[in-house]
């Protein structure tokens, strides 16, 4: 299929989530050559896999400091644009760990809880702007390359096996699903396949039986985790 679009219709920018002083700058830019902003997707962010005893303090800074403050820094200036026009869709990839817990992943789990407090929270504060939507997008395990780059116990420490992701759901599918959710403004999508979807249901409406379930579940993923495998199709990613 041939594109319609040229080359004044695609803009590539370099973008450092975690350097919030040029944050504002990338947005002029893009309004620069645009004249607008229709759409903002908050899509960036690594994921963890460390126990809590054995992680240093400064990786849970740095997770913040890109999953947590570096998006909502960027949906400022952004934002700040879409008020003046009174419209406009903001969709953050926040993840199913933003609902639920699981073991590894305690400053993951941290920074995707506090992006849906912090969206819906922001979503009761633009009532008087009805066409500016928020929405949130949370995947469950998807084949990325979310495992090779994940925080672990040292931010100088990278992870040695990435574990196999045939089970996962495939990454066109997510991407399909996200782009449905986002046209037909749905305020938060869980995207995932059973059984990780059915445990958000649980998480949700049956808490203490979902305690009890991650609490087995969480034991043997630490098990297999100090065996060296990383991922486990059973566990919630």
């Amino acid at each position: 299929e041939i594109s319609s679009l040229s080359e004044n219709d695609i803009l590539v920018l370099r973008l450092d989530l975690t350097d919030r002083s040029s944050h504002e700058a990338a947005t002029n830019s893009v309004l620069k050559h645009f004249g607008k902003i229709d759409v903002l997707v908050n899509n960036g962010g690594r994921s963890q896999r460390s126990l809590f005893v054995d992680t240093n303090l400064d990786v849970y800074s740095a997770i913040i400091e890109l999953n947590y403050l570096g998006t909502i820094s960027l949906t400022k200036y952004v934002l700040n644009h879409m008020i003046q026009r009174k419209k406009g869709k903001i969709v953050t990839v926040s993840s199913v760990m933003g609902i639920m817990g699981a073991p590894l992943a305690t400053g993951y789990c941290a920074s995707k809880h506090a992006l849906q407090g912090f969206f819906n929270s922001l979503r009761t504060e633009l009532t008087d702007y009805p066409e500016i939507s928020v929405i949130q997008i949370c995947p469950g395990p998807v084949q990325s390359q979310i495992i090779q780059n994940v925080f672990t116990e040292n931010l100088a420490k990278s992870i040695e096996n990435s574990g196999d992701q045939s089970h996962k759901m495939p990454t066109d599918r997510c991407a399909r699903l996200t782009l449905v959710s986002v046209a037909n403004d749905v305020k938060e999508a869980w995207i995932s396949d059973h059984p990780y979807l059915a445990v958000c249901y649980l998480w949700q409406y049956a808490p203490t039986w979902a305690w009890w379930l991650m609490n087995r579940m969480g034991k043997r993923r630490i098990q297999n985790f100090k065996s060296g495998i990383v991922s486990v199709q059973c566990v919630p990613l």
